[in-house]
C-alpha cells in the first residue's frame, strides 16, 4: 500500500526549488502517491522588487546553494533580482500548474521543475503570462499554455479551490511555511516540515513513515 504524501510549496519560494530533487526523488517512489499543493504564499499583494529585497533574496538563495547544491545563476541575480520594479508575483506560475493538472496531470510536477529553472537558472520572469505559456509550449503542454494565456471560469474556479485547500491544511497543521509535506494515514494526518527535505533519502523516507 502507497503512502499519500501532500506538498505544499508556493513555485516562488526559494527553498521549494532547494527541496525540488527531494521531491523528485519522492515521484519516482513506487511506495508514494504525491499531490501537489500550492498554497498561493505568494500570489497576490502586489509586491515589487527592490534594492533592499533582493539583497535578502540573494542572502538566502546562497544558503539554499550550500544546502541542496540547486543552482542560482548569475542570469537570475541579474534578471530577476536586478530588476527594479518587477512583480513578486506566483499567480502565474500557480495558474500555470492548475492548467497542467487540469490538462496533463501526470507532467505537473514536471512543469513546476521547469518553471523553477527558468527564474532560478535561466534568469526569466516567471510572473509574465507570455513567458510562463513559451515554458508550457517549449514542454509540449499546449493546451494548458492556451487556457493559461486564456483563463476561464473552470480554470479560476479550480485555481481558487487548489489553494484554499492547501491553505487549510496549512492552518490544521499549523504549518509555519513551505516547503511542508503532509502525510496522510488511517491514524490520521502528519505534518512533516520541510527540513526533512534537504536531508539524505532515507532520513526523508523515515520521516514519512514513522509512527
Amino acid at each position: 500500500m502507497s503512502t499519500h504524501v501532500t506538498y505544499l510549496f508556493d513555485p516562488l519560494c526559494g527553498w521549494c526549488y532547494g527541496a525540488a530533487p527531494a521531491i523528485q526523488q519522492l515521484a519516482q517512489d513506487a511506495s508514494v502517491s504525491l499531490t501537489l499543493a500550492p498554497t498561493g504564499l505568494f500570489s497576490g499583494g502586489g509586491r515589487t522588487m527592490d534594492a533592499a529585497f533582493a539583497e535578502y533574496a540573494w542572502s538566502n538563495d546562497v544558503r539554499i546553494a550550500k544546502l541542496t547544491g540547486q543552482r542560482f545563476t548569475e542570469a537570475y541575480r541579474s534578471n530577476v533580482l536586478g530588476k527594479p520594479g518587477s512583480a513578486f508575483d506566483s499567480t502565474t506560475t500557480t495558474l500555470a500548474l492548475c492548467a497542467v493538472a487540469l490538462t496533463e496531470p501526470a507532467r505537473e510536477l514536471e512543469a513546476l521543475k521547469v518553471l523553477q529553472e527558468a527564474r532560478y537558472v535561466q534568469g526569466l520572469d516567471t510572473a509574465d503570462v507570455e513567458v510562463v505559456a513559451q515554458q508550457l509550449r517549449d514542454l509540449g503542454l499546449a493546451t494548458a499554455a492556451d487556457r493559461l494565456q486564456s483563463p476561464d471560469a473552470t480554470l479560476h474556479e479550480a485555481h481558487a479551490a487548489r489553494v484554499q485547500a492547501a491553505q487549510r491544511l496549512m492552518r490544521q497543521h499549523r504549518a509555519q511555511g513551505v516547503p511542508a509535506l503532509v502525510v496522510h494515514s488511517a491514524a490520521g494526518d502528519r505534518l512533516v516540515q520541510g527540513q526533512a527535505l534537504y536531508s539524505s533519502v532515507e532520513n526523508l523516507q523515515a520521516s514519512l513513515t514513522q509512527a
